[in-house]
């Protein structure tokens, strides 16, 4: 039987099991008809990261808020980094200040943060803006992948 992934879509929330030779392809959600694996940076709320963090393919989450100027210099070289690290990671970015529940359970301590989980376990986590090279770096040093 070919490998599979389980990803969960990023839009509705709903599990989705993906073929690993489909992932470069643009799958979409049998549910809402969202792309599972976009190369764009995905705004999730603390429900569906609940659920994504578990999934099979990684998932690098920017935990952030809009009053944050570096949160907001970072957005784009985040989005860039999505971009490059598409179809072997997924990016996503959550309200810290819309969702207080996640900043307490993931234990935010400042923003902007990122943690990179894969399989329902943190795999790393670094603090700060940093340019969409080192993020892919970051990533790239943390999880055996072809990113």
């Amino acid at each position: 039987m070919a490998q599979s992934y389980r990803v969960t879509c990023l839009d509705c929330g709903q599990a989705n099991r993906v073929p690993a030779d489909k992932l470069s392809a643009g799958p979409k959600c049998g549910t809402c008809g969202g792309k599972l694996v976009s190369g764009k940076v995905a705004e999730v709320d603390f429900a569906t990261l609940a659920k994504a963090e578990k999934d099979d393919l990684p998932l690098l989450v920017d935990f952030w808020a809009p009053w944050c100027g570096p949160c907001r210099a970072m957005a784009p070289q985040f989005q860039q980094a999505a971009g490059q690290l598409s179809p072997h990671v997924r990016l996503a970015k959550i309200n810290t200040q819309v969702n207080p529940t996640a900043t307490q359970r993931y234990r935010i301590q400042g923003i902007p943060a990122f943690i990179l989980f894969r399989k329902g376990r943190e795999v790393a986590r670094a603090a700060g803006a940093r340019p969409a090279a080192e993020l892919v770096s970051f990533v790239k040093t943390h999880l055996p992948v072809a990113a």
